[in-house]
């Protein structure tokens, strides 16, 4: 017996948008997380992957010059039969899928088939180019139209498929895709057909992202520019027309304090959000390798053993944000909530901590104005003479804060509550960028991550200007033999950010 529609899985072909992983629809994003396949070309920005769900299978359709390149027709067969099987498919498109994508191609195969789909429209590349360059594709006194066309046809079609005389008295924007090694080509046919060849034209590469670049000049001038003086290779967008000479001061994107700047941020990977959004809305060109790894304790039993006995604890301390989230998801876990802190204090080293134990409904009780273990220890001096503290911590770090509490009268316990481990080994991209001094600045945001990062990269790391987070960090660096560019004057992910603007702006 045949299958019905409703057997079958169902098909999304969701827009990625241009470049920018911020710029996928928040449809976008939902369909991924239910993705059971995910079929995504090369052009796709590879942080959109974040939001598939783990487990989910996860096919790149070729790089060029890596690796083999998917025909269109053996991408539909893949879709078709995930789906006949029962799966949730995810087609990831750069750009929209209905621009110069394939996608109508696709859905035919689908309609074909009897499956079930929906089309996510993103951003489109031609729209993205110019508002990332500054330049209105439609303007109230230039351009009250706007034309996409392809620069490069298929081969089974005549080479006069475009009617050049029109598009050459098109009265707006005309916005070539796919239109660089055609470039000749379609630039002496539109000035053959009446385009003056002074017409302005603004050639961008990789639009939204932090490598972009954009260039302007004439139409006659576009070949050049791509094949000669600039060799620019694709993903392009040229923009043909009278907006294109728009005042360049105009071009925002390219104009971001960090623009052009690479960072490579090296906290664990659950916390390189904090750093990496900020770096990014500021231009930067974000790579992430964490210097180290944090996982659960070897041991929970001590753990267990000290949340079974909460309340005869005056203080409860958390000096880093990772102890907070770890010591209280435990608690939760064995059944219990936050009314098994009933009086107890809460200390927090910092505001990122203090932020942590906000998630969980809890304020702290005290936070030092120097988000130190020294400053915690003198703020918990007067209280801590006769009282029983709890402190919360990583497998390695400083004794400061027991050492302090225990000099002052208190009774002090310590529990690991997670592990924290050095990452031996760079990612080989992130390892290749090293080698090509492309990295411009790292972040360096704890001492564990400093004599971590020394022993994965060793001497590379003075050929990049280093941000550290606090003096503490920064003399880690300094025994190291290494120098920091700049140390945060709040030792904040924040603080780190303004540090490295203050000597780039």
């Amino acid at each position: 017996m045949s299958k019905t529609s409703s057997e079958y899985g169902k098909v999304y072909l969701v827009g990625a948008g241009p470049g920018d992983p911020g710029l996928i629809t928040l449809r976008g994003v939902e369909c991924l997380s239910r993705a059971e396949l995910l079929l995504y070309d090369y052009l796709v920005n590879p942080a959109i992957l974040q939001h598939v769900a783990a487990g989910a299978e996860v096919i790149c359709l070729g790089r060029h010059g890596r690796d083999r390149i998917w025909p269109q027709i053996e991408i539909n067969a893949t879709i078709v039969e995930a789906a006949c099987a029962g799966r949730t498919v995810v087609r990831l498109k750069g750009g929209d899928p209905a621009v110069f994508a394939r996608g109508a191609e696709e859905i035919e195969a689908l309609a074909s088939a009897g499956i079930q789909w929906e089309v996510v429209p993103g951003v489109t590349a031609g729209l993205a180019a110019g508002s990332y360059a500054g330049i209105s594709v439609t303007h109230r006194d230039l351009a009250s139209a706007v034309a996409f066309v392809t620069g490069q046809e298929t081969p089974d079609k005549s080479e006069d498929v475009l009617d050049y005389g029109a598009l050459a008295e098109f009265p707006g924007t005309l916005v070539i895709y796919m239109g660089v090694t055609t470039a000749r080509r379609w630039t002496s046919a539109l000035i053959a057909a009446g385009k003056s060849p002074q017409t302005p034209a603004a050639i961008v590469r990789n639009c939204s992202l932090p490598n972009q670049r954009s260039i302007r000049c004439s139409l006659s001038e576009v070949p050049d520019r791509l094949e000669e003086k600039d060799r620019l290779r694709p993903p392009v967008i040229v923009i043909v027309g009278a907006v294109a000479a728009l005042d360049e001061s105009l071009n925002w994107f390219e104009q971001l304090p960090l623009f052009g700047k690479t960072v490579l941020v090296t906290r664990p990977i659950h916390q390189v959000e904090a750093v990496a959004r900020p770096l990014r809305a500021l231009g930067a060109n974000v790579v992430v390798q964490s210097a180290i790894q944090i996982s659960d304790p070897a041991d929970w039993q001590p753990v267990d053993a000290a949340l079974d006995n909460l309340g005869r604890y005056d203080w409860l301390v958390f000096s880093s944000s990772n102890g907070a989230r770890r010591l209280l998801n435990r608690l939760c876990q064995r059944g219990g909530d936050m009314r098994n802190l009933a009086g107890v204090k809460l200390a927090a080293i910092g505001p990122g901590t203090a932020a942590e134990l906000a998630r969980f409904h809890l304020s702290a009780d005290l936070q030092p104005e120097d988000f130190r273990a020294e400053s915690l220890a003198s703020a918990l001096e007067s209280e801590a003479a006769d009282r029983r503290f709890l402190l919360a911590r990583a497998s390695r770090g400083r004794e400061v804060l027991a050492d302090s509490l225990n000099a002052c009268g208190a009774d002090v316990d310590q529990i690991v509550v997670y592990d924290s481990q050095d990452v031996a080994t760079a990612d080989p991209d992130v390892q290749t960028l090293m080698d090509d001094r492309q990295v411009d600045w790292i972040t360096v945001t704890s001492s564990a991550i400093a004599r971590s990062l020394d022993h994965m990269f060793g001497g590379q790391l003075g050929e990049c200007s280093l941000a550290s987070i606090s003096p503490v960090t920064t003399a880690t660096l300094r025994e190291l033999g290494l120098e920091p560019t700049v140390e945060a004057k709040t030792y904040t992910m924040d603080g780190v950010v303004e540090a490295i603007l203050s000597v780039t702006q």
